[in-house]
């Protein structure tokens, strides 16, 4: 399937919740990190954003962030090939697939303080979506999806 991938920076926090907002779904879900511990999967912005980066996601798209400055820079993956208002296209032929995703325990020893699932994201609805530039036949974007 086509796919589009775009950058966009965003000047401050608020700006950044505001274009989540736009984005956000009915399903969408959240994984925050910070340099001290990650949120977990959560269906919800933690009361602690904004988290130097982390991302949203749900079937159909993924938006993650990364703390520049005092801006963000953002990127959007998604499994629509349509270009997106505001973001600029990166270069390449893109495609994606989507792959089952192997995840670690909660308690895995990377994740000191461990993280939680919660009660509304199953960990088999949770997928990966390979991004492949088609010219060159690399897999430089791997997103987290959810099943349908």
């Amino acid at each position: 399937m086509s796919a589009f991938v775009g950058t966009k920076t965003v000047a401050s926090a608020e700006e950044l919740r505001s274009l989540i907002q736009q984005f956000q779904g009915e399903k969408s879900c959240f994984f925050l990190r910070w340099p001290h511990k990650v949120s977990g999967f959560c269906k919800t912005l933690p009361d602690d954003f904004p988290s130097p980066e982390g991302q949203m996601f749900d079937s159909q798209k993924e938006l993650r962030w990364k703390r520049q400055g005092s801006g963000y820079s953002v990127l959007l993956l998604s499994h629509q090939s349509d270009p997106v208002n505001g973001f600029a296209a990166l270069d390449g032929d893109w495609e994606a697939c989507d792959r089952p995703a192997q995840l670690h325990e909660a308690k895995e020893t990377q994740y000191p303080k461990g993280f939680y699932f919660g009660p509304s994201v199953k960990p088999e609805a949770i997928q990966q979506r390979y991004f492949r530039d088609r010219r060159t036949a690399t897999v430089p974007f791997v997103a987290l999806t959810l099943a349908n």
